[in-house]
């Protein structure tokens, strides 16, 4: 009997609606897919800093999200999160290594990219400006859309 291995490298795609349950349905997503393809030792991590990208996807922006998992072949995961805000904030649009502000203390917010800052291995945004006119909500990259691509890795 001929077995087959599942492949080291894989990629699941979601898109979320500008729903304030996205992020627990990201969490879900990353469970599941990880727990399947035996790299529970990430789960933690990788489910923590895609809440955090996804919840700023919700509140900084008007329309849908996306977000893709890929294993990446050599036990690396790269979790990418698109949405429609140009906007790279920091530490995206800054280079490993840089300096970026504290929080400070009283703040109910802006720990989530510090957090990821802390945990990923590495991380980058791309923005693809505005769309031709068509603004909040216009689509992922690759579909005439707008908007900024977050990504990180572990």
């Amino acid at each position: 009997m001929v077995t087959v291995a599942p492949p080291d490298t894989w990629t699941y795609v979601l898109r979320l609606p500008h729903d304030p349950r996205a992020a627990r349905v990201a969490r879900m997503t990353v469970r599941a897919a990880l727990s399947g393809h035996g790299m529970a030792q990430a789960l933690d991590t990788v489910e923590l800093l895609t809440s955090e990208l996804v919840t700023n996807a919700y509140q900084h922006t008007k329309g849908p999200a996306s977000l893709r998992l890929t294993a990446l072949g050599d036990g690396r995961l790269r979790v990418g999160v698109w949405d429609s805000s140009p906007h790279v904030p920091a530490p995206f649009d800054e280079p490993p290594g840089a300096r970026v502000p504290l929080t400070p203390v009283g703040a109910e917010g802006g720990r989530g990219l510090f957090l990821l800052r802390q945990c990923a291995n590495s991380w980058g945004g791309w923005s693809f400006g505005e769309g031709e006119g068509k603004g909040e909500g216009s689509g992922p990259p690759g579909r005439g859309g707008a908007g900024k691509l977050l990504w990180f890795e572990v």
